[in-house]
């Protein structure tokens, strides 16, 4: 029974393991949802009608991994277009997501927080 009990608590535990989110750091360019699926950065110099065409930005690293930013403003991405950002918060095990706690964007070799959850809830006032 105590055996059973174990094995079946160990087989949970393993199955949950890739639904468990982790806190995490991704690094990578803001770009437009539609060029990444078609294969190709954001046309630089260009960003002004690439914001009006897309609805969603992620975040492509240099490994070709994309991350979905949920929790911060499309606004907010589309500001940041073909540049560096360094996203904290938490990625989801399930999908390429990471609810961000910080966005920072590198500016002369140093990085610059543009956005916090804090900040955010500072600015509405709660």
């Amino acid at each position: 029974m105590k055996k059973t009990l174990v094995l079946s608590v160990a087989l949970l535990v393993f199955v949950l393991i890739p639904v468990w989110a982790s806190a995490a750091t991704v690094e990578g360019s803001v770009q437009g949802l539609n060029c990444v699926l078609g294969g190709k950065v954001c046309p630089v110099g260009k960003e002004d009608p690439m914001i009006a065409a897309e609805r969603v930005f992620v975040i492509l690293t240099k490994d070709k991994d994309i991350y979905y930013v949920p929790n911060v403003d499309r606004g907010i991405l589309a500001r940041h277009i073909n540049q560096m950002v360094r996203v904290t918060g938490t990625v989801s095990g399930q999908y390429k997501a990471i609810q961000a706690e910080t966005l920072e964007v590198l500016e002369k070799g140093s990085w610059k927080e543009t956005w916090s959850v804090e900040s955010e809830k500072y600015m509405r006032g709660y």
